[in-house]
């Protein structure tokens, strides 16, 4: 079989020895301007229109990554780019899940103990005991209940929080309250005292995290954002702080990143920053999935990790 590869930051030598490895009788090459060569599957980050476009021989495409929105992008430009019937993967944790579960709970924990109110006093020198936030008053709402969503309400269910969850359906998550569909989100945001956003990227989902969502959650809650920056109307989160209806936010994703110098997030004291670094891809873990899917594939199997073109995840 033959494998092309694209990926615009990656280690691209490193890529193709190890999918070489993993797939012993495949030919892998690198994607290039002009390569119009037969090719079973492509393997892509903000992938040219012309490396999938007219590839009618194309198994499978994955995407080097969990998120999808930037070729469901280029699809909506260019709906011939990805020829019909072809299956679409992403990266089904491959070591995401854990990350996540590492940067949430030690955020949650960071708020619950009030180490952001203890390096507040801090800056001032006064050496002041607080009164400690009671479990049952710090709810967790998870938007999103996929595969990062569900491993990141399992580690926060084992700290003894509350735990909610809101998606597209309902979801059976040991421990967690499930909410579903846009009747249940008032219900969901009412008394959630963390607000974790894992939502995917599609059109309906762009600036959920507004005003008017923000307004709905427990007093003096926090948000931490780890799905897309453009989830969250950054300037609705600048005046809910400023009113104390927002206690403090955790960032790793930003509608334009770099961030910008010139942004008011930089300078907020209630506003902690992350390079876009929850969960990073690892290489290791996503060659294997990416061999295993394909031999699944070649064998007339039908693997996990396909994205409804329809939904966007």
């Amino acid at each position: 079989m033959d494998i092309i590869f694209y990926h615009p930051t990656f280690d691209t030598p490193s890529w193709l020895a190890g999918l070489q490895q993993q797939l012993p009788s495949a030919r892998v090459r690198e994607w290039k301007e002009g390569d119009n060569q037969p090719a079973d599957y492509a393997l892509v980050w903000h992938p040219p229109v012309a490396m999938l476009s007219g590839r009618k021989t194309l198994k499978g495409v994955f995407a080097l990554g969990a998120g999808v929105d930037s070729i469901l992008s280029r699809l909506q430009a260019h709906p011939d780019m990805l020829p019909a019937g072809v299956p679409l993967f992403r990266l089904e944790d491959t070591g995401m899940g854990l990350q996540m579960q590492e940067y949430a709970v030690s955020q949650v924990l960071h708020w619950f103990r009030r180490f952001d109110d203890y390096q507040a006093l801090k800056q001032q020198a006064q050496w002041q005991p607080l009164v400690e936030y009671r479990r049952e008053d710090f709810t967790i709402g998870i938007l999103g209940a996929g595969v990062l969503g569900a491993k990141v309400a399992e580690s926060l269910v084992a700290w003894d929080f509350p735990v909610r969850c809101w998606s597209r359906s309902k979801k059976d998550y040991p421990g967690v309250t499930s909410f579903a569909g846009d009747d249940e989100l008032g219900e969901f945001l009412r008394g959630t005292r963390v607000l974790i956003n894992l939502l995917p990227n599609t059109p309906q989902t762009v600036g959920i995290i507004n005003e008017a969502l923000l307004e709905q959650l427990a007093d003096s809650a926090y948000l931490l954002n780890l799905a897309r920056g453009v989830h969250l109307v950054e300037e609705d989160l600048l005046a809910a702080l400023e009113k104390g209806r927002i206690k403090g936010a955790m960032l790793d994703v930003f509608a334009k990143e770099p961030l910008p110098t010139h942004s008011p997030l930089w300078q907020h004291p209630r506003v902690a920053i992350t390079p876009h670094i929850a969960a990073v891809t690892r290489p290791d873990e996503a060659m294997a999935y990416i061999a295993r899917t394909i031999r699944q594939l070649e064998k007339g199997e039908k693997p996990g990790g396909e994205v409804s073109l329809q939904h966007g995840y």
